[in-house]
């Protein structure tokens, strides 16, 4: 587990929205998440992106946040790309097939050219 207060900050690059997310996603999270996504899907981009860089851990209840932000896309035509994900969770992605529904990138340069 991290330390790191959950935040997430959102940022324009080449007519998509990157939401940089740090510390840890579970409840607490919720809202602060929900806003970001929110405000990143403001003037329609051609994809929202979630950097994981920063992201110390992540519970069950912040991949059932993750499911919710997919299934906001979704109903709203949004395409939702992530990268920056451990070995671990790269591995609860696929295990809870998230990873059938978004497209997981390595780094932000791939996020953004994909």
């Amino acid at each position: 587990m991290s330390d790191i207060p959950f935040s997430a900050e959102v940022r324009r690059k080449e007519g998509k929205a990157v939401i940089d997310l740090r510390g840890e996603i579970n409840a607490f999270a919720e809202s602060d998440l929900n806003e970001a996504f929110a405000q990143a899907g403001k003037d329609s981009p051609s994809a929202i992106v979630l950097n994981f860089e920063q992201v110390g851990y992540i519970n069950s209840t912040g991949i059932a946040l993750i499911v919710g932000l997919l299934a906001q896309a979704r109903k709203t035509r949004q395409t939702l790309v992530v990268y920056g994900l451990t070995e671990h969770y790269l591995e609860i992605f696929k295990i809870t097939r998230l990873a059938d529904f978004m497209t997981i990138y390595a780094d932000e340069a791939a996020a953004l050219a994909g």
